[in-house]
């Protein structure tokens, strides 16, 4: 299975979630933000950092990026995409999600081992998670506090569409200690912590990222 990670300029984890692909069992395709063709890769990784410098807003000018043009159609035709960390921003600033990630709370950037409870379990990107597990994924972000009104925060609830919730005390202000969250098919992944530095033994807190590889990869063969 061919899973494609876009580099926008500033991104810093777009190596690291090609490894994750890699130790998973996919073949990582690199994809560039100048792109304007997806290469036919079964599935993309929307990587963290800081791209385009994080002008204006984290995320606001890579939704306008070309490889965007030809990812947006495609993710709401169904392909899986996962947004880590500043790629949730880029997905909720395109509005393949709702809501929005804003300054933390204590205005501090936040860099901890994170635990989580995975929540929704039918999504591409976390069927090898089971109900309600708990486990320990990389947070580094600065603005990772998610945001949405309490009529999207209600849908979000009730439609099960909240994927991952932090553990303990909020580390960034989210509301209702959101970490991350789907649409409603399951296509389309935002997450703030960072689970491609959780795929090797030795580096990171262990291997509880892993699973949101090999999700995909299995989700495509079923598909």
């Amino acid at each position: 299975m061919r899973v494609g990670v876009v580099t926008f300029p500033g991104s810093l984890d777009d190596h690291d979630a090609q490894r994750a692909v890699e130790l998973a069992g996919g073949e990582a395709v690199p994809l560039w933000h100048g792109d304007t063709d997806l290469g036919g890769v079964d599935a993309v990784v929307l990587p963290g950092g800081f791209s385009y410098g994080d002008y204006l807003r984290c995320g606001a000018i890579a939704r306008f990026a070309p490889v965007m043009d030809v990812l947006v159609p495609a993710a709401r035709g169904g392909l899986p995409v996962l947004g880590i960390c500043n790629g949730f921003q880029v997905l909720c600033e395109s509005h393949l999600l709702p809501g929005a990630l804003v300054r933390n709370d204590h205005q501090q950037f936040a860099c901890v081992d994170q635990r989580l409870r995975i929540e929704r379990v039918d999504t591409a990107w976390t069927g090898d998670f089971a109900q309600d597990e708990e486990v320990t994924i990389v947070l580094k972000n600065g603005e990772g506090a998610f945001m949405a009104d309490e009529h999207t925060l209600d849908a979000l609830e009730g439609e099960g569409r909240v994927v991952a919730r932090y553990l303990g005390p909020n580390p960034n202000g989210s509301r209702r200690a959101i970490a991350g969250i789907s649409n409603e098919r399951g296509n389309i992944v935002g997450l703030m912590p960072h689970p491609e530095h959780c795929v090797e033994e030795g580096y990171g807190p262990g291997l509880d990222g892993l699973p949101f590889f090999t999700s995909v990869l299995r989700a495509v063969v079923d598909a």
